[in-house]
C-alpha cells in the first residue's frame, strides 16, 4: 500500500511537471495566405502539439520582399477553429501598442479560445520600430512596457482602475468587463538583467542571448532560473520557454532532454522561411512533437 501511494504521488508530480511542446512560427515569409496558418494550427492540435505561437512583426527593415501577416487576426481565427491547443504571440512589443486597446483585444481573444491565450511581450527590435516611427530608445521602451503591463493587469481585474504613469494615464476610474486572467510570458536577452527581473513578476520567460554566440545552453538556463528565483522565490507555476530545432532523429534530437531535465516547461519548434518551406513545416508538424 505504501509503495502504491508513493507511486501515485510520483506520477502526479511527474504529470504536473510534464514538458509541453509548441510551434513557434514567423508571421512573415512563410505564406501570403492566412488560411495556411489556420491549417498548420489545426494540424498541430491533431498531431499532439500543445501550443501554436506567432511572431509579431509589422514591418521587416531588412527586406521589402516578404509577405507579412497580422498575428492577432490569424490567432483569432485559429481560436475559433481549434479546441485545446494554446495560442499566443512571441513576442509583442507593447511599446508600439496602446495598452487600453490591447487589454480589450487580449480579453476578447482569450474568450474566443476559452482561456487558451498566452501573451508574449518584449521590447521589440529597434530597427523595425525606428522604420515605422516608434520609440527607438530601449530604456524608454522598457518604461513603456512596464507601465503597459501594469495597465493590463489593472484593466483585466474588472475593478475600477486609474493610472498615473510617465507615458500613460487613465485619469478617471474605468472598469473593463469581462475581466481577464491571461498568462504573460516576458521575452529578454540574457545576460541583460532587467527583462528577467520583469519576467519574475509574471508567468514565464522566453530568453534570447546577446553576444557573438546567440545559442542558449543548459548552463545559461540554469543561471536564468537561479536569477529569477531571487525575485520570486519559486518557479512553481512559472513557465521557462526554450526554442528548439529538431530533425526527427532520436539521437540528434537528444539534446532537448538536457533542457527538460533542468526545468524548462515549454519547448517550441521554431519555423521561419530560411529554415524550411510551408510544405516542409507541415511535414514536421505532422510527425508530432519530439520524443
Amino acid at each position: 500500500m505504501f509503495l502504491k501511494t508513493q507511486f501515485v504521488l510520483f506520477l502526479a508530480l511527474y504529470l504536473s511537471k510534464k514538458v509541453k511542446f509548441g510551434i513557434y512560427i514567423a508571421n512573415h515569409g512563410i505564406t501570403s495566405n492566412p488560411q495556411d496558418y489556420i491549417h498548420l494550427a489545426k494540424s498541430g492540435e491533431e498531431n499532439g502539439w500543445d501550443g501554436f505561437f506567432l511572431w509579431d512583426h509589422v514591418f521587416l527593415p531588412w527586406t521589402n520582399d516578404e509577405d507579412v501577416l497580422d498575428p492577432w487576426i490569424i490567432l483569432s481565427a485559429i481560436a475559433t477553429q481549434t479546441n485545446n491547443i494554446a495560442i499566443g504571440t512571441t513576442v509583442t512589443p507593447l511599446a508600439r501598442r496602446r495598452p487600453m486597446i490591447i487589454a480589450r483585444e487580449t480579453i476578447t481573444i482569450d474568450r474566443l479560445s476559452n482561456g487558451r491565450f498566452i501573451l508574449g511581450v518584449g521590447l521589440g527590435g529597434t530597427a523595425e520600430l525606428k522604420a515605422i516611427g516608434e520609440e527607438e530608445d530601449p530604456k524608454i521602451r522598457g518604461e513603456m512596457l512596464d507601465e503597459s503591463l501594469e495597465i493590463l493587469k489593472g484593466l483585466w481585474s474588472g475593478k475600477p482602475f486609474t493610472f498615473d504613469g510617465k507615458h500613460y494615464k487613465i485619469k478617471e476610474p474605468i472598469k473593463f468587463k469581462p475581466e481577464g486572467n491571461i498568462k504573460i510570458w516576458v521575452g529578454g536577452t540574457w545576460p541583460n538583467k532587467k527583462p528577467f527581473q520583469r519576467a519574475a513578476k509574471y508567468d514565464g520567460i522566453f530568453p534570447l542571448k546577446t553576444g557573438s554566440d546567440p545559442s542558449l545552453y543548459p548552463q545559461d538556463y540554469q543561471e536564468i532560473m537561479s536569477y529569477i528565483r531571487k525575485y520570486r522565490g519559486s518557479l512553481d507555476s512559472f513557465d521557462v520557454v526554450k526554442s528548439i530545432l529538431t530533425v526527427g532523429d532520436k539521437e540528434e534530437d537528444a539534446y532537448i532532454h538536457d533542457f527538460m531535465d533542468i526545468g524548462c516547461t515549454w519547448l517550441l519548434e521554431a519555423f521561419w522561411s530560411e529554415r524550411c518551406s510551408l510544405k516542409e513545416i507541415q511535414k514536421i508538424i505532422e510527425r508530432g512533437p519530439p520524443e
